[in-house]
C-alpha cells in the first residue's frame, strides 16, 4: 500500500509511522511527480495542492486525508465523480481557536489593546474602560467541535450562550438552541456574535444587512469560520457607521488580505490573519487521527472517521 503526504513531518514521526505500519510505504513529496501520483492509494494533504489535473494522474487512488478542516476550494465534483474517500481532521481545532476567541473577548474586554497602545508613549493612564465578561450573552453561528467548545470556555466565565445552527438540536455547552431562520429576533440579545460556520451554500452570505441592523451597537461580530459570511463591502460599511461595537476577523473573502483593504485601518476591527487554529499540536493531533483511519483501512473498514459528505462539503 502507497501512502503520500504532499507535506513534510518531523524525523521522529515519520519513524513512528513506519514501525505501526511495516506493510505501507510512505512518501513526503510537496511536489508530487506524476509517478509517486500513480502509485498512490492513499493522499494525505493540507488540501490546496489538489486539483482535477493530480486526480487525473492519481489513477490508483482510493482516499483522500485532508490535515485541515475546510474543503471548499478542492475539486469536490471530481472527487465524487471518482468515488473517492474523502475525510478530514475535523475537531482537532478546537482548543487553539477556542482559545483565540477568549483571548480576543478577554483583551477587549479587559482594554489590553489600549493598554499596548499607551505603553509605546509611556502614558500612565488609568482610565481605561475595562467592563466584565460575566452576565453577557454569546451568540455562536456554528456550535459543533470547535464553537461547543468555544461555549464551554465562556460559561465558566458566567457567559449565557445561544447555539444556532440549521437543525437546532441540542448542542453541548449551549444554553439555548435556534435555527437560521430565528437568528435576526434572537440577535438584539448577543453581546458577541461568534462565526464559525464551514463555507456551503446555505452559508454563504448568511449574514446581510438585516442581521447586523438587529444587533446591539456595542455588539463585537466575530468571524473564524470562512470569510464569505458576509460581502466584505457591507461589513466595511457597518464597521464606518458603527452600528456594531467591534469586529474581530481571523478570515477573509480573499487571504493573504490585500493592504489596501480597509479592514486594516478601521479602529474598529482586529485583523488576525487567519491564524486562530495554529498551535504547536496541530500535525501531531492530525496525526493521531489519520493512524485511527489507516488501521481501520487496513483492516478493510472503511467506516473512517470523519468521513466529508461530499454534496453538504464537509
Amino acid at each position: 500500500m502507497e501512502v503520500l503526504f504532499t507535506f513534510d513531518i518531523k524525523e521522529q514521526q515519520k519513524e513512528h509511522l513506519l514501525t505501526k505500519f511495516p506493510g505501507v510505504s510512505f512518501h513526503y513529496e510537496k511536489s508530487p511527480e506524476v509517478q509517486e501520483a500513480e502509485k498512490a492509494n492513499v493522499i494525505v494533504t493540507y488540501g490546496g495542492d489538489i486539483d482535477a489535473a493530480l486526480l487525473e494522474r492519481a489513477t490508483s487512488l482510493e482516499w483522500l486525508m485532508i490535515a485541515s478542516a475546510g474543503v471548499e476550494k478542492m475539486p469536490l465534483a471530481e472527487i465524487a465523480e471518482k468515488k473517492l474517500i474523502m475525510s478530514n481532521v475535523r475537531g482537532i481545532h478546537k482548543t487553539p481557536m477556542a482559545e483565540s476567541v477568549l483571548a480576543h473577548i478577554l483583551a477587549l474586554k479587559r482594554s489590553l489593546p489600549v493598554m499596548y497602545q499607551r505603553q509605546q508613549s509611556k502614558e500612565w493612564n488609568r482610565k481605561v474602560g475595562s467592563t466584565e465578561l460575566k452576565g453577557s450573552t454569546a451568540l455562536i453561528l456554528g456550535p459543533g467541535a470547535i464553537g461547543s467548545e468555544i461555549g464551554r470556555l465562556l460559561q465558566v466565565f458566567g457567559v449565557r450562550t445561544i447555539g444556532c445552527n440549521r437543525s437546532g438540536k441540542a448542542c453541548p455547552s449551549m444554553d439555548e438552541m435556534i435555527t437560521f431562520d430565528h437568528l435576526v429576533p434572537k440577535l438584539p440579545e448577543a453581546d458577541y456574535v461568534i462565526s464559525v460556520l464551514p463555507s456551503t451554500p446555505e452559508t454563504k452570505g448568511l449574514l446581510s444587512e438585516e442581521h447586523f441592523k438587529a444587533m446591539k451597537e456595542s455588539a463585537v461580530f466575530m468571524n473564524f469560520g470562512r470569510g464569505d459570511l458576509v460581502d466584505e463591502a457591507l461589513l466595511i460599511e457597518v464597521l464606518k457607521e458603527d452600528m456594531i461595537g467591534h469586529a474581530v476577523l481571523d478570515v477573509f473573502e480573499t487571504e493573504p488580505l490585500p493592504v489596501e483593504n480597509e479592514f486594516w485601518t478601521l479602529p474598529n476591527c482586529t485583523v488576525s490573519p487567519h491564524v486562530s487554529s495554529l498551535s504547536g499540536k496541530y500535525v501531531e493531533r492530525a496525526l493521531v487521527i489519520f493512524e485511527e483511519n489507516l488501521e481501520k483501512w487496513l483492516q478493510g473498514d472503511r467506516n473512517l472517521r470523519n468521513v466529508i459528505d461530499l454534496d453538504n462539503g464537509y
